[in-house]
């Protein structure tokens, strides 16, 4: 297996799938994890977006809107009573039912006392403000020492919508575990709980000696995602604004900078697409349309997969915290829901469901939230040392 490395510490980059499409070696570009904007057209014959007869209907309009509200930024304490519009009363409301992790931090440390905390970040939102571009989604120095900081004292991993590469450039820390792609391509240490003939894992050792794991329960299903790639390239050219990226397990549709009056003939042609490739599903974050394999695979499966190749999954004194800001990430609250296995954290600045324990408002909170845990790490050694 090759070994790519951008940093102090390679990684691995993936096997080429055994089943190849036979689009894939005519078509002018094939890498995965790239992004395409309105450009260059490729060798497949473009599609007119039907008459928006399915898409006006089937509630696709009311899902993009309804999972893009509009980011605010708040400064306001809902423990001072002060003048405040609608939107802050219901701010304020709706953070009793999801306290502020960072004003809950003493509560969430006396039940993380006793136990082994792992820590789970999604990146965009998270870990880095959302932003137009979303190539140009970078995280602060200042955010990455403290996530380096937090890896020193808890096992840590990124799980998120982008590619495994991609996040591993963007983040560029070789102490922590990467999910991308929804959990659908993990990079892990190995544990005896994982099967060695387990049909989606790959054992390698990379150039320090370490045995990693990788694990793709997807890989069939690549070069059906770059066909689907190239094809809503082709046909949202001429759309202006309209930006598409190949997370190497899915394909997503930014619309963030589309006009909202052009967001039916980009959920027309995706849905025109879809319609060839029943095995494909279409799921909803913020500004950006999704379409990922139909497996029974997320970024809660994500988080049991990783407590197992880390050696937590089967100890009662394991406590994880996962922090996140997308629709996506609520498969991995929910895992942490039941029975109270961990603490899910919403970062949001709008009220909205969950099934998250707690909130934080923006990456500014996260970086404190971070930062608290560390400290509070620290004092803790340094108490035992004293005895």
């Amino acid at each position: 297996m090759e070994l790519k490395s951008n940093h102090a510490s390679p990684v691995l980059t993936d096997p080429t799938p055994l089943n190849k499409s036979r689009l894939v070696n005519r078509l002018p570009y094939a890498q995965s994890g790239g992004s395409f904007s309105s450009g260059k057209c490729v060798t497949i014959s473009r599609k007119k977006p039907g008459k928006l007869d399915d898409v006006l209907p089937n509630g696709w309009l009311d899902a993009m809107r309804s999972s893009s509200p509009p980011r605010k930024k708040f400064i306001i304490d809902c423990n001072v009573d002060v003048p405040s519009d609608d939107s802050d009363n219901a701010y304020c409301s709706w953070m009793l039912n999801y306290p502020s992790a960072l004003k809950s931090f003493e509560q969430i440390a006396r039940n993380a006392k006793s136990k082994k905390i792992a820590i789970f970040l999604d990146y965009d939102g998270t870990l880095s403000p959302i932003v137009d571009d979303p190539d140009r989604a970078f995280m602060s120095n200042a955010m990455r020492s403290t996530v380096r900081n937090v890896s020193k004292y808890f096992p840590t991993a990124i799980i998120t919508g982008r590619s495994r590469d991609k996040v591993y450039e963007l983040v560029g820390l070789t102490e922590l575990c990467y999910a991308g792609s929804h959990g659908m391509d993990i990079l892990s240490p190995v544990s005896d709980s994982v099967s060695d003939d387990h049909p989606n894992c790959i054992k390698s050792t990379d150039q320090e000696g370490k045995v990693l794991n990788l694990f793709q329960p997807a890989r069939e299903f690549i070069p059906m995602i770059d066909e689907v790639f190239r094809t809503l390239v082709e046909n949202t050219n001429g759309i202006k604004g309209a930006k598409v990226e190949n997370h190497k397990f899915c394909a997503s549709v930014h619309y963030r900078n589309v006009d909202e009056k052009s967001w039916p003939t980009i959920a027309q042609c995706v849905h025109d697409i879809l319609k060839d490739y029943p095995r494909l599903l279409l799921t909803h974050g913020r500004k950006v349309l999704e379409i990922r394999p139909v497996i029974d695979w997320n970024k809660g499966k994500a988080v049991e997969f990783l407590l197992e190749s880390l050696g937590l999954s089967e100890s009662d004194d394991v406590l994880p915290i996962y922090i996140g800001d997308d629709k996506s990430d609520e498969d991995a609250f929910k895992v942490l829901r039941e029975g109270n296995r961990g603490y899910g954290i919403l970062v949001s600045s709008v009220p909205k469901e969950s099934s998250a324990h707690y909130s934080l408002k923006d990456t500014s909170e996260v970086k404190k939230f971070l930062k608290a845990l560390v400290g509070w790490k620290k004092k803790l050694e340094v108490g035992r040392r004293s005895i």
